[in-house]
């Protein structure tokens, strides 16, 4: 049995849907998101739901979501025991990429970040895949699932967003996923969706955590400082990865009332989630996926000792770089 087979098997009986994203959903995981929803639909399941958690605050995943017309609710609205099935899209672990608790148990995972083992009906993680997006496209291939324009559209950004934008990682696959769905897609919608502009608050947090960079070897971190985009973190963090001779970023800053942090790599001797939680676990909340991590730490931790914010950043900057540094085994540069 394919695994597409073994998907629509897993759907049959199944009257009700949650699809859950992970925290800060991107194109990779929205558009695989709407991708089963559609696939649930054709099998029969009248009742589907897509929830993320965490905030759509990066300007291109708004206009997306907005574009695209996706119906999306916030896990807190949510009460997934509701459902009689619940998917991972982009993810396959509660409390780690998601704010869901972590007794939640999916029954159905399509991933391609390695992230250990998964007990579930239906379980497809494939970290040889650039994109997760690239194996919904090979379920609605096998299954013969009609796709729309709109579906077209989305997984095709999603593949250039998550992929064929770099240079690094993408897999034949990505490009005959793309292909797969190109003819079907809204070319003038992804110009759109690539021209979605960098708010002013944005650029400012990219700008300073230039300024600030700190490097060791192939290593860099660096601050943002304070801001209301949360997302700027991980666009600094992917457009330091554009650095000559840097394959290793964390990027961290005051958001609300958290420290937050954002890491990405595409180093494969470093598993980034792993060095998130092993430098900030016993702060709060940290981890992720092989190339791409974050974590959050609550300011009281830190508040104490200082008087404003500027103060405070100076005071755990030392504190943040060096518990990065240190779980990478980096030691101080002279």
């Amino acid at each position: 049995m394919s695994r597409a087979a073994a998907l629509a098997s897993a759907l049959e009986t199944v009257a009700s849907l949650v699809i859950v994203c992970h925290d800060n959903p991107d194109p990779d995981c929205l558009a695989s998101a709407i991708a089963l929803e559609t696939i649930a639909r054709d099998q029969g399941v009248d009742d589907v739901t897509i929830g993320y958690g965490g905030e759509l605050s990066h300007q291109q995943n708004r206009a997306f979501v907005t574009m695209l017309d996706i119906d999306l609710e916030h896990v807190d609205a949510v009460d997934v025991d509701d459902y009689d099935c619940v998917a991972f899209v982009d993810h396959s672990r509660p409390g780690t990429t998601t704010q869901l608790d972590a007794t939640v148990e999916p029954d159905v995972v399509v991933d391609h970040h390695p992230d250990g083992p998964v007990d579930a009906t239906f379980v497809d993680v494939r970290p040889d895949v650039g994109a997760t997006a690239t194996l919904l496209v090979e379920y609605l291939v096998d299954l013969e699932t009609d796709v729309t324009e709109r579906l077209a559209s989305a997984l095709l950004f999603a593949l250039h967003r998550e992929r064929l934008d770099y240079v690094r990682g993408p897999t034949r696959r990505e490009y005959e996923a793309a292909l797969e769905v190109y003819p079907a897609a809204d070319l003038e919608v992804l110009d759109q969706l690539y021209g979605s502009a960098f708010t002013p608050g944005t650029l400012d947090a990219i700008g300073r955590a230039i300024d600030t960079r700190e490097r060791r070897g192939s290593s860099l971190a660096a601050s943002v400082g304070v801001t209301s985009e949360t997302d700027a973190l991980p666009q600094a963090a992917d457009y330091l990865l554009n650095l000559e001779g840097v394959d290793t970023v964390l990027v961290y800053g005051i958001v609300d009332d958290a420290i937050r942090l954002s890491g990405r790599s595409y180093d494969p001797r470093v598993h980034i989630g792993r060095t998130l939680e092993d430098a900030y676990g016993e702060l709060g909340p940290a981890g992720g996926h092989h190339d791409m991590a974050g974590g959050h730490i609550e300011l009281g931790l830190f508040a104490d000792d200082a008087d404003d914010d500027a103060a405070l950043l100076e005071f755990v900057r030392t504190r943040l770089t060096n518990r990065f540094f240190d779980a990478l085994n980096l030691e101080e540069e002279s």
